[in-house]
């Protein structure tokens, strides 16, 4: 994340409960529901500063059902991969194949059995 007003990189802080080395994935993932998270966007070159908070309204776990755990592991490591990749034309393809193979995969296409 660069700075709206100068460009220069941002930090990002959770709090004002957690201690300064907690990622905003970390808050989330330890929130109660109806918690309310504090995100402090800062940059220290120009001094812009911007406060957001975000409330946890529910929370959804995948414990026990060892498929959605897979998946959503398999998720995560794919937006790793796409994270470190600068040319998006190299995205632009991964997304195409994405598609075209979304588009041929028997387990995504609809099966209506209905006839006309």
């Amino acid at each position: 994340m660069d700075c709206p007003a100068c460009g220069a990189p941002l930090t990002l802080e959770v709090g004002p409960e957690q201690p300064l080395s907690t990622s905003l994935r970390d808050a989330v993932l330890s929130a109660e529901a109806d918690e309310r998270l504090e995100i402090t966007r800062a940059c220290w070159d120009c001094g812009w500063q911007e406060v957001r908070q975000v409330r946890v309204e529910s929370i959804d776990t995948t414990a026990g059902n060892e498929t959605a755990v897979e998946r959503a592991g398999l998720i995560d490591e794919i937006n790793n991969e796409l994270a470190g990749i600068e040319s998006v034309d190299t995205l632009e393809e991964a997304l195409a194949t994405i598609r075209q193979h979304r588009d041929t995969d028997p387990s995504t296409i609809d099966t209506d059995d209905t006839t006309e």
